[in-house]
């Protein structure tokens, strides 16, 4: 037992030095090398724990969701607040999380690039990973309708909107290399005052 733990803890270390080499380096310019390097391994050590570059990213992006989403379920679950204010700290984690990540979403959008270019659709992966998101929204906004302190919205509508503000959000990060998001962070505001029942 204390193999596998050890194990995993190895693996989750890797995972997080891996993120800081494609955020420094861009995901075209790592190598297995450079990884290993940073994580204080040798090359044959890390095929134990991944088969190439392309899953160690995917990993390294799945435990940060991870971390994300479990910080999302929480502000979600908060029945004790009123749902805008369940909708406003978790949209505000989400802001806060892409500042805090903005140069590895120059990282994923390089990556995505990569996906399209070799035929693949990036559009099905980017979807695998925000639809626990969009689902938490939509939970918040249906009870907020449901105990009279949403308007009735169409809830499909409303959260396409939120989520567009969100990837709005990532391409002021990412490409036009914002550092604040302090007016989407209004923007997002703004949408939920408007959506309560006067």
């Amino acid at each position: 037992m204390a193999i596998v733990v050890e194990h995993e803890k190895r693996k989750h270390e890797i995972l997080e030095k891996s993120l800081d080499v494609f955020t420094e380096e861009g995901y075209e310019d790592v190598t297995f090398q450079k990884i290993a390097d940073r994580c204080g391994i040798t090359r044959t050590t890390l095929y134990i724990y991944f088969k190439n570059k392309r899953e160690i990213f995917l990993w390294s992006i799945k435990q940060m969701m991870a971390g994300l989403q479990t910080g999302l379920v929480e502000a979600s679950k908060d029945t004790k607040s009123s749902a805008a204010d369940s909708l406003s700290k978790t949209l505000m984690i989400v802001m806060d999380s892409c500042e805090k990540n903005k140069k590895l979403f120059g990282v994923i959008l390089d990556y995505l690039l990569q996906i399209k270019k070799s035929g693949s659709d990036p559009a099905e992966k980017v979807q695998r990973r925000v639809i626990h998101l969009r689902h938490l929204l939509s939970t918040i906004i249906i009870r907020g309708i449901n105990s009279g302190e949403f308007r009735k919205v169409p809830v499909k509508e409303i959260n396409e909107l939120f989520y567009s503000i969100i990837e709005s959000a990532i391409f002021k990060l990412a490409v036009l290399n914002q550092d604040s998001l302090a007016e989407t962070r209004e923007i997002l505001n703004l949408t939920i005052e408007s959506l309560k029942v006067k």
